[in-house]
């Protein structure tokens, strides 16, 4: 199971271009124990950058639940409903992330 950040690392190169074509979005990914990632989605790129930026929406989860979400092991929604991952901001946003994962 990769760590936060290999995940994070190796997502811009993971993301197949025609599936998010289209999609101009900005993520802040806050992983507790892991660190902070903002992830731009714009013109069918994925750019990755640590720290906090301006983002439509944030999602914060710990390092464990981030991992288990990412490996397919635990269901984001799930996740979201049991409290384990939050998600502040544009909800429409948040959705067309599983264009992503």
């Amino acid at each position: 199971m990769p760590t936060a950040k290999e995940f994070f690392d190796a997502l811009p190169s993971r993301v197949a271009p025609d599936r998010i074509e289209g999609m101009n979005n900005t993520y802040v990914f806050d992983i507790d124990g892991a660190g902070i990632w903002t992830v731009e989605v714009a013109d069918g790129a994925v750019t990755v950058t640590e720290g906090a930026g301006e983002a439509d929406c944030t999602f914060s989860a710990s390092e464990e639940t981030f991992e288990k979400i990412t490996s397919g092991e635990q269901n984001a929604t799930t996740a979201y409903m049991t409290g384990k991952l939050k998600i502040k901001g544009d909800m429409g946003a948040a959705m067309k992330l599983q264009k992503i994962f």
